[in-house]
């Protein structure tokens, strides 16, 4: 495997046409080496055994060039790792909120329709939409074919996106687009809602009737098909996102996390209950307990409609941000625990911690640092040994008594040294 920094060197000596690319398409276990012009051929088989035409295969497919920048894009790590407190601060804002009410005003009567269509409110596809792109006001920059040609190229994620390569090249003839418009993120997703091409051609839809559904300019197509995109997703019609909760003092810790859902009638048991005050009621209804920035924080509970959030995208902290920007723009209040300050880890540190649990027996699957379910659970189960509040976070405290706990085998040397 090239290293992403030779990578870059050979790409520049070889004036951008002859690098060598990695492709997950062998099926031999050690991928076989290609060039890029050789990636290009095999690119170009595949889009001819999809129907894609020989004018946009050879002029436009042929005729693509490598985006180095991209593949720094896509080994890019952050150096801290993402708290709550941080990300929904940045992404629930008055600014979104009253620009959402100004969407909400403003498409009223489609959005009624789309709700009465697909059975998703308002309030959720303008806050998916605020979200994604700011209500179109960034929709991305990066040309999308050769994006995806230069991932599709690359051995990391091969088969995944040279099947959104083709898609994209699919959707290109269907709606007889320029390609030289077709720009997005640098991983391909494109419009007000940022669709991949795979979702584009599936679930995209023409809102205004005028016979092409174009996800970039044209905001009525943009909300018809996010609202068909969640309906194929599983949304449930007449149910919420979720809400904030409280938890009772002596709450147990060790039910929280979306792996451990409940019926409603079980949480109001726990004493769990609506921020005011009011029971959740005696209901079958499953749903699970999130704590996403520890004791100190708000606490959440999530409904099905939840779990329809994550797989637009698989992120518990999107999923609350949509959530909530969602009843804020639909006219309900601010959180009422604040957001508190939590410490700033780097993503070293957290996979030095994340090593450590593994090390006492926690396991949290792979130290990547990112502070995913695993971990969490890892944590609530070594916080719940040594007598703290196990609320899964990792606090300065938490972090402390793990690092400095001894492992088996440094109790085994110690003893050997006492021996001695």
């Amino acid at each position: 495997m090239i290293s992403f920094s030779s990578f870059k060197t050979v790409l520049i000596a070889a004036g951008l046409t002859s690098v060598a690319f990695v492709s997950h398409g062998q099926q031999s276990q050690e991928a076989e080496m290609e060039t890029f012009p050789q990636c290009i051929e095999r690119l170009q088989q595949q889009a001819r055994n999809a129907g894609v035409s020989e004018i946009t295969t050879v002029d436009i497919l042929g005729q693509v060039k490598p985006l180095p920048k991209i593949l720094s894009y896509d080994r890019n790590q952050p150096e801290f790792v993402q708290t709550f407190t941080g990300y929904f601060s940045k992404r629930v804002t008055d600014w979104r909120i009253n620009k959402g009410r100004e969407k909400l005003a403003e498409h009223r009567e489609f959005l009624a329709k789309l709700t009465q269509q697909y059975g998703v409110p308002a309030h959720y596809l303008i806050a998916f939409w605020g979200l994604e792109t700011n209500f179109g006001g960034y929709k991305g920059k990066i040309p999308i074919i050769p994006a995806l040609t230069t991932l599709a190229c690359d051995q990391r994620r091969s088969v995944y996106f040279s099947a959104e390569l083709i898609q994209a090249l699919l959707l290109l003839e269907r709606e007889n687009l320029e390609h030289e418009n077709m720009i997005g993120s640098w991983a391909g997703a494109m419009g007000h809602t940022q669709f991949m091409p795979t979702a584009y051609m599936k679930y995209a839809r023409d809102g205004d009737a005028d016979g092409k559904v174009d996800l970039w300019n044209n905001e009525l197509d943009a909300l018809a098909s996010a609202a068909n995109f969640l309906q194929n997703l599983g949304w449930k019609t007449g149910f919420k996102w979720g809400r904030e909760v409280l938890l009772p003092g002596d709450f147990n810790y060790q039910l929280a996390g979306k792996s451990h859902p409940q019926t409603l009638s079980f949480w109001s048991q726990q004493k769990v209950t609506q921020v005011s005050g009011k029971t959740l009621g005696d209901s079958d209804l499953k749903a699970a307990v999130l704590i996403p920035a520890g004791h100190t924080g708000p606490a959440f509970i999530v409904y099905p409609n939840f779990e329809v959030i994550l797989r637009w995208n698989n992120s518990e902290y999107y999923g609350i941000a949509v959530g909530h920007l969602a009843d804020r723009i639909k006219g309900q209040g601010t959180l009422s625990k604040p957001l508190p300050e939590l410490p700033n880890y780097t993503i070293v540190e957290m996979q030095q911690f994340q090593e450590k649990l593994n090390q006492l027996g926690y396991e949290v699957g792979e130290a990547d640092g990112i502070l995913g379910p695993a971990t969490r659970q890892g944590v609530r189960a070594f916080q719940l040994s040594v007598g703290l509040i196990s609320d899964g976070y990792p606090s300065q405290e938490t972090v402390a008594a793990v690092m400095n706990a001894p492992t088996i085998e440094g109790i085994k040397d110690s003893k050997g040294l006492a021996e001695l």
